[in-house]
């Protein structure tokens, strides 16, 4: 297990991460099964097909439905959802966030109402480490709280102790499940996750303190939260030269392709959103010409691919964007898997050609190249 720096451009770094489930080239975008399937009818098989890297998938929503006891019976999620490669489980402390008005935060935990059915939850460090040990996953990210913003620099100063506390007590307690003979996967790994809202100072100092740790990666939360992207990039920069460069580092929740760009450059190797899958059900996908809505009136009868030469289960089996549009516009499920697929192929390959931008030492010019052109609505 292991962060392998291969080569360097600026911030912006090409590596390599070895995992107990499988190697990862970074920087990566992971794919977010949220309840152990990618939302739009996408399967492990079509994630494979689509080349992802690796699967996240939500502790919340799994602890709840079907319940982590069932998905440790059948396998953990790997047994469960037939995906062999690394998966990345959230802690819950996102929820924490946003479902603000069902939860109580205490110094042991956070006190939640099931968004399902109302039933009292308690999740501490304690218990989210156990949940992520069932789930039997690549990574788990210790329990945290993320603030919203804009926060009270002083409640986001405590938030920061708590968060640093909580995560000592995840430390341990994944320490001693490892070392349990009936734990699914004993070489299970932890990632610390930074705070301190935008509050550069905050966020410095606690990336200090966690990083004496020694974990096995390091993540930023709290962005991509409402704040302006320029926000973001300041907060970032600002946090990178104190993350360990022998560990991998991970932006939570971001996003955009220019966002992604954006954050490889200042140093990011791992990313993560909902956001290509969400908005691909509603008929929004990405392309290298810019952003294309399949529901405007002037894709009813074109019988071009959501994009030429592109190797996608969409456009290489020939579907046409009047087709995918009447698959959306009529409510078929088909039309969302479609263009679900089409624009996970392309974060996937955004990713590899920044990789290769890397290795070339050219990723100063395609970040020049791209990030406008990315974000254009055709």
């Amino acid at each position: 297990m292991s962060y392998q720096l291969i080569k360097q451009e600026n911030r912006a770094r090409r590596g390599r991460f070895v995992t107990p489930h499988g190697v990862a080239e970074t920087p990566a975008f992971m794919n977010v099964a949220t309840a152990a399937a990618i939302k739009g009818g996408l399967g492990a098989e079509d994630l494979t097909r689509v080349d992802c890297q690796i699967m996240l998938c939500n502790t919340y929503h799994t602890h709840l439905r079907p319940g982590d006891d069932v998905i440790r019976a059948l396998g953990g999620l790997h047994g469960f959802t037939g995906w062999t490669g690394p998966i990345l489980t959230d802690s819950g402390g996102f929820q924490v966030f946003s479902l603000a008005s069902l939860r109580k935060i205490s110094e042991k935990g956070v006190l939640f109402h099931s968004h399902i059915d109302g039933r009292a939850l308690f999740m501490g460090p304690e218990e989210s480490m156990r949940i992520q040990s069932n789930l039997g996953s690549t990574i788990a990210m210790a329990f945290d709280e993320c603030v919203e913003n804009p926060a009270a620099y002083e409640y986001a100063r405590l938030s920061c102790e708590r968060t640093t506390r909580w995560l000592l007590r995840c430390r341990d307690e994944m320490a001693r499940l490892n070392a349990r003979p009936d734990t699914l996967n004993p070489q299970q790994m932890l990632f610390g996750i930074n705070q301190g809202c935008t509050f550069d100072d905050l966020r410095v100092a606690h990336m200090q303190e966690i990083a004496q740790l020694d974990l096995d990666g390091y993540a930023i939360g709290g962005l991509a939260v409402g704040e302006p992207p320029e926000e973001m990039y300041r907060v970032i920069a600002a946090v990178e030269p104190h993350m360990p460069a022998d560990k991998p580092r991970y932006l939570m929740g971001v996003g955009t392709p220019a966002n992604i760009i954006e954050g490889v450059w200042r140093g990011v190797d791992l990313f993560d959103c909902v956001m290509p899958s969400r908005n691909a059900r509603h008929g929004q996908v990405f392309t290298w010409a810019g952003v294309r809505n399949l529901n405007n009136e002037k894709y009813k009868r074109d019988a071009a691919p959501i994009e030429a030469h592109c190797g996608c289960p969409a456009c290489a089996s020939g579907k046409s964007r009047a087709y995918i549009r009447h698959l959306i516009k009529a409510g078929e499920m088909l039309g969302m898997r479609l263009a679900v697929a089409h624009n996970l192929w392309f974060y996937n390959h955004l990713m590899e050609r920044i990789r290769t931008a890397l290795e070339a030492g050219s990723f100063a010019a395609f970040r020049e190249e791209n990030v406008t052109r990315l974000a254009t609505r055709i």
